[in-house]
């Protein structure tokens, strides 16, 4: 059995219901000036805590040397000649008869 799609009319008719049996029962909204951010700095979030401190940063390694060694192997493959054996080609007319051969 497939649950039917809620539409944006039923939404925000139970969003509306929500909002009216919060203010029924004593609730107040507040309003916020834009851009305030309602988390405090340090506080948890999802069990992790938020530290701005960069006291225990750890320091990066330099990789230089490591890159290097890279591009010098990837050199190496590109200088290699490559030796292959001359292969023969036909080549063929418009209707598919072989006109002459050549070697590649």
């Amino acid at each position: 059995m497939i649950k039917p799609v809620k539409t944006k009319k039923t939404v925000r008719k139970e969003l509306e219901d929500e909002i009216n049996r919060f203010l029924n029962k004593g609730g107040e909204i507040e309003q916020v000036e834009k851009g305030i951010s309602g988390k405090e700095i340090g506080a948890n979030l999802n069990g992790k805590s938020i530290n701005f401190d960069n006291s225990g940063q750890q320091t990066r390694t330099p990789l230089t040397e490591e890159v290097k060694a890279l591009e010098e192997r990837k050199k190496q493959k590109q200088e290699k000649p490559i030796n292959r054996k001359p292969t023969k080609k036909i080549i063929y007319d418009d209707f598919g008869e072989p006109l002459r051969e050549i070697w590649e």
